[in-house]
């Protein structure tokens, strides 16, 4: 049975971060992580030459524990330009930003996805949210996102149009269920700063945190098979006997791990997940080079959002070739040939023929995509489960990478203030 000061289980962004701030408090850890490598559900694998993210995720530059935390220029972040294409129907509307492009504002007046009135609300909470905090955003009375924007008085078009869409891709689901706080420092963050892709793929995110950490920190392809006491039993008999354990795992595998160890709390509501399945296709050329995301109005369609991530950063593709990217929300029917062959037949309504010659790469299906943060999830979770176990992940505070990063911050300062 070997002794280390603290055992780190989950090599996610949470857990990473976390060891890394208990390096710089001088105080030595152990990652134990059961899959291949670092990043838990923020990884790039390589195909073909491709850069695949498991499942298309965004890196939002404003976001204010990752500036705390990452290098920046080592990432070499490639930016998506600030606004959309929305398809509504036969409508095609290229929605620019006009707070980053002024030539655009003219378009942004008069483009059909609501009244003036509706336009100008926008400019409203623009305001209204840069006023405050994040950390006031966050901890504000809240509702759901949906009755937030009724109550400040969007129509149910812009809501249709724009709102669903953009908001649903990010929250993976377009009811708008999600809390209202979260919502409005989403908005924040995307006026505030950009949304970006590193140049090796979102991956690199957590590699560079996990390249901070001495070489044999990380322990990858080890899984945890429970905690029993003070005690983490490994397989082939190997434990391990930490002074203090974390677990950076998702909120569905704490319970198992602990057993009867662990006590949760009656305000803690059993986890729930959205999901969303990512289908990528390789084309001969982009087609559309504008590096805006694409949103598609029609809740019932295989294509909720596309972009073509080599648009943006031009290392996810090889040269002289594309890479598409298709998200669709919620549960999905068939086989990932079916539902490509699916999307093909829809985008071929969009950009003609020449989507036949696209090819199916892979399909990520991810249940356990987002947690999900209803009003009623918003009260933060305890980080300390008992006298030397404590948990970190975004599933705790609010589902995003900055909250991963927050609450593996927060972990690690909890532990030195304990010392």
């Amino acid at each position: 049975m070997e002794h280390h000061p603290v055992v780190i289980v989950g090599a996610g962004v949470a857990g990473l971060t976390c060891a890394r701030y208990l390096q710089q408090f001088g105080i030595p850890s152990t990652v134990l992580e059961a899959g291949d490598g670092v990043g838990g559900r923020v990884r790039t694998d390589k195909a073909e030459g491709f850069q695949l993210d498991r499942g298309f995720q965004v890196f939002l530059t404003n976001y204010p524990e990752a500036k705390r935390l990452l290098d920046y220029p080592a990432l070499q972040l490639r930016n998506f330009r600030s606004g959309a294409v929305i398809r509504d129907g036969a409508k095609v509307i290229e929605l620019k930003n006009p707070l980053r492009e002024p030539l655009a504002s003219l378009s942004a007046l008069t483009a059909p996805i609501g009244s003036l009135a509706d336009k100008l609300r926008i400019v409203q909470l623009v305001r209204q949210v840069s006023s405050g905090e994040d950390e006031q955003l966050l901890s504000g009375p809240t509702t759901t996102t949906l009755e937030f924007l009724r109550q400040f008085g969007w129509s149910e078009k812009i809501i249709r149009v724009f709102f669903r869409p953009f908001f649903g891709g990010i929250f993976l689901e377009r009811e708008l269920d999600t809390a209202s706080n979260f919502f409005q420092f989403v908005f924040k963050q995307f006026y505030a700063g950009d949304a970006a892709l590193p140049a090796k793929g979102i991956g690199a995110i957590p590699e560079q945190i996990a390249r901070g950490l001495p070489p044999d920190c990380v322990r990858s392809g080890v899984e945890v098979l429970r905690i029993a006491g003070e005690t983490i039993y490994l397989p082939g008999g190997e434990t391990l006997r930490p002074t203090v354990v974390v677990l950076a795992v998702d909120a569905g595998s704490v319970d198992p791990l602990m057993g009867q160890n662990r006590a949760r709390s009656a305000s803690e509501n059993p986890p729930r997940f959205n999901r969303t399945t990512c289908t990528y296709f390789a084309a001969p050329q982009s087609p559309q080079k504008n590096r805006l995301l694409t949103l598609h109005t029609d809740n019932n369609s295989a294509v909720h959002n596309l972009c073509v991530p080599s648009d943006v950063a031009p290392g996810y593709a090889p040269d002289g070739q594309a890479l598409i990217s298709v998200s669709t929300h919620g549960p999905v029917i068939g086989t990932d040939q079916e539902l490509a062959e699916r999307i093909r037949t829809e985008l071929t309504g969009w950009y003609g023929e020449s989507v036949r010659q696209w090819r199916h790469l892979k399909t990520y299906r991810i249940p356990h995509a987002l947690p999900q943060y209803r009003p009623e999830d918003t009260p933060l979770l305890s980080l300390k489960l008992n006298e030397n176990t404590y948990r970190c992940g975004d599933y705790t505070r609010y589902p995003s990478l900055n909250a991963a990063m927050q609450s593996g911050r927060q972990v690690a300062e909890a532990i030195n203030n304990d010392q």
